[in-house]
């Protein structure tokens, strides 16, 4: 009886940290990401800014072998979704690898830099737990995706189709 009860509590874990949401958490709002001219910005400044449009956030880092991988199916994805902002916040751990790798890859949007890196609070406020990360953030600014990895471009693609809606 102890294993049942302990499996449906792990499973509710997991499911909840898993979940989707609908919008951000105060912290993820509120946290300062820096951006590419030294100043800094909120991610509640950032949603904003792109108010009224559909909006692509990827979380990712220069170092991180998934991300680079993905890069193609991005360019891609902008290519066909150009109605979509896009924004990019890095993990990264150092400005200059973060701006190299924005130049390295050609990254096309807004850029932000999380500068206490995945587990720091602004990645605790969004549940960050692996990058490449996709969320997707329709025109009145509600989540549409929450979690989306470099395996779910179809489901990234599927939803932008239907927001154009």
């Amino acid at each position: 009886m102890k294993k049942i009860a302990l499996a449906v509590l792990l499973a509710g874990i997991f499911s909840c940290s898993q979940a989707q949401k609908s919008e951000f958490a105060k912290e993820a709002l509120s946290e300062p990401l820096t951006t590419l001219e030294d100043g800094s910005a909120t991610l509640s400044e950032i949603l904003q800014k792109h108010k009224g449009k559909t909006l692509v956030i990827e979380v990712w880092a220069s170092w991180c072998g998934d991300c680079v991988k993905a890069m193609p199916k991005l360019k891609s994805l902008q290519a066909a979704h150009p109605e979509a902002d896009y924004v990019f916040i890095s993990m990264d751990k150092a400005k200059d690898k973060w701006e190299s790798g924005i130049a390295k890859h050609e990254l096309k949007g807004d850029h932000y830099w999380a500068t206490d890196g995945m587990k720091g609070k602004f990645g605790k406020a969004i549940d960050l737990d692996w990058i490449p990360r996709y969320i997707i953030v329709d025109k009145t600014g509600k989540i549409a995706t929450y979690r989306a990895i470099e395996t779910d471009f179809d489901k990234i693609d599927k939803t932008l189709n239907q927001l154009k809606k």
